[in-house]
């Protein structure tokens, strides 16, 4: 791995405010401009942009995935350009741990499946594509939301491994773990033939 390049108090800052950035919750936001009621009350009562599509409404889904996305996103490209490389995987993983465990909703929040693609885009775009298409073609093939996003977080450590990015390959096998253990209620589900597919209304 290479060495760190920078600042210790830089990195930490870079830490506290990627994860207050991810620690915003969209899909609730989108689900009160939108009219849709509160989200944790609605079908698996999830934050994230699977669940609002519960709700029958594909604009506000849409803008929770793509808004959920840019957190990652946004808080690598930024930490890219003012700081260094080291602090954009940072600023990744702390965006991607304020999705999951938002200290503006007691941390309890998503499973971090956009902002995990979101932050391999940013990241290294040609391994975050090839996540997004492994979510795509699971998604298509099965209907499942939940199984799609852990073939995605199981093969990204490979896909970077393959295109020759190592440092980003151990990020990977870290975020894929704790994608994992948001999902295991749908893993169970999905083990008993009771997870539900991609579009139902909760």
């Amino acid at each position: 791995m290479p060495a760190l390049e920078t600042a210790p108090a830089l990195l930490a800052a870079t830490a506290v405010l990627a994860y207050l950035l991810g620690s915003v919750p969209f899909g609730i936001v989108m689900a009160r401009l939108f009219g849709l009621g509160d989200l944790r009350k609605i079908g698996s009562g999830n934050i994230g942009a699977t669940n609002v599509l519960r709700t029958g409404n594909k604009p506000a889904a849409l803008l929770t995935l793509v808004l959920d996305a840019g957190k990652g996103a946004i808080a690598v490209l930024a930490a890219r350009a003012l700081l260094a490389e080291d602090a954009a995987q940072l600023a990744g993983a702390a965006a991607f741990l304020g999705h999951c465990y938002p200290v503006f909703l007691r941390f309890r929040g998503g499973k971090g499946v956009a902002t995990f693609l979101g932050t391999l885009i940013a990241l290294a775009w040609p391994v975050g594509l090839a996540a997004c298409a492994l979510w795509a073609v699971t998604a298509a093939l099965t209907r499942f939301s939940s199984l799609s996003a852990l073939v995605a977080a199981a093969l990204g450590p490979v896909a970077a491994t393959l295109m020759g990015h190592a440092t980003l390959a151990l990020l990977c096998i870290v975020l894929a773990v704790l994608i994992f253990a948001r999902h295991h209620e749908n893993i169970a589900r999905l083990l008993t033939g009771t997870e539900p597919r991609i579009g139902r209304k909760g």
